[in-house]
């Protein structure tokens, strides 16, 4: 009886694992990431915010779109703002 339950708490765990790993590759799927460049260096990349709320992969999107469309639109401002999917990333 002790060996069922052993096996039994093995799968559950086995469950959960995978479940956490599905979770977490929709929260990568789903997420979008605002960088901006230098006004010395055109080329660097700057983490300015990341998008990655249950809403899922619109939401993230929209308002990452959004976010940098309102940095961009700043009086005076010489970087450029862009996102990218997925979280950020050196």
């Amino acid at each position: 009886m002790a060996h069922q339950t052993r096996k039994e708490c093995s799968r559950k765990a086995w469950i959960l694992m995978t479940l956490l790993v599905i979770a977490g590759c929709d929260s990568f799927q789903s997420s979008y990431t605002l960088y901006r460049n230098s006004v010395t260096n055109e080329n660097m990349r700057l983490h300015v915010a990341t998008f990655d709320s249950s809403d899922g992969h619109d939401y993230n999107h929209g308002n990452c779109r959004i976010a940098a469309e309102l940095f961009q639109k700043q009086d005076g401002v010489k970087t450029k703002f862009w996102c990218e999917k997925g979280k950020y990333r050196k």
